[in-house]
């Protein structure tokens, strides 16, 4: 009970939330309630200003790049407590797009 009301950045409440699985963070972060979080109003809101920076940064360099240059990939979010990082998207490689198109012309056998 006591130890609910610590503040998070205690080492006590830093070490019980490396502690969990990434399935349990997975599960919190499916049901995280950010305006309900275990950080401060303030700490919320200076996450959210380096999260529009950064985005603001990564619109600056993808405009300035040249057409035909690989633009850069956005920024990932700040980590706020009880959430892990985003899964990144599964990218089509060469080959499995040459399965996609053979499948695709009939060559599903």
């Amino acid at each position: 009970m006591f130890i609910e009301h610590l503040p998070p950045e205690s080492h006590t409440m830093t070490a019980l939330r490396n502690e969990l699985t990434p399935i349990q963070l997975a599960e919190q972060a499916d049901k995280g309630e950010p305006e309900k979080g275990r950080w401060s109003q303030q700490e919320q809101l200076l996450a959210a200003a380096v999260d529009a920076i950064r985005r603001l940064e990564w619109v600056l360099i993808s405009v300035n790049v040249d057409k035909k240059s690989k633009r850069p990939d956005p920024p990932e979010p700040m980590r706020r407590p009880g959430a892990g990082p985003r899964k990144k998207k599964a990218q089509l490689t060469e080959g499995s797009a040459n399965r996609l198109f053979e499948l695709l012309q009939g060559g599903a056998a």
